[in-house]
């Protein structure tokens, strides 16, 4: 017997609003999908470095977190910053 697909709240929420056909399709799609890559691809653009000086024990502290994340240490320090300047920034622990 199989079983039931587990899925989270979000899912489940997206799964009744497709059920009770809340979803429609896009118009136009490719153009549709070239801006939003475009937009996309605008917003996530790094277009400039900075230089800052830490202690080595911090910076030894973000490389163990990163390689735990799976990530390398500029990108975890790069999301953290943005995270913060957005509001979104939650506690890791």
């Amino acid at each position: 017997m199989k079983s039931p697909l587990e899925l989270d709240e979000e899912e489940v929420q997206i799964l009744q609003d497709f059920e009770r056909g809340e979803f429609t399709s896009i118009t136009h799609f490719k153009e549709a999908k070239r801006k939003l890559e475009e937009a996309a691809a605008e917003f996530l653009q790094k277009d400039k470095r900075i230089n800052i000086r830490i202690s080595s024990r911090d910076l030894e502290a973000l490389k163990k977190r990163a390689n735990r994340e799976g990530m390398p240490y500029q990108t975890l320090i790069s999301s953290t910053l943005h995270k913060f300047v957005t509001g979104k920034l939650r506690s890791m622990e």
